[in-house]
């Protein structure tokens, strides 16, 4: 079974999405964005979620992490919890 590392920024809107997206894009740190503006625990470590494999998190994620592009930053993804940033760090 696949396994990938990830880590994300959780906020309430589109927009502010992808601003976030537009500065860490422009160089600013994905982690130290996360630590600031991330409305999920994780932000407090940068945004991190650690290891996981398919079908943990929501479906939405799912798609990414284990379709899209590794260091690349995905978003905005729409889930039940909001907007996501996803940066894939891993994958396996």
């Amino acid at each position: 079974m696949p396994k990938a590392r990830a880590r994300h920024i959780l906020v309430k809107t589109e927009a502010e999405c992808r601003s976030l997206k537009t500065k860490i894009e422009g160089g600013e740190d994905f982690a130290a964005v996360a630590k600031k503006h991330s409305q999920c625990p994780s932000g407090a470590r940068g945004g991190d979620l650690g290891e996981f494999g398919p079908g943990q998190m929501v479906a939405e994620f799912d798609q990414v992490v284990f379709g899209g592009e590794v260091g690349k930053v995905h978003g905005p993804v729409k889930t039940q919890f909001g907007y996501h940033l996803v940066e894939i760090t891993k994958r396996d």
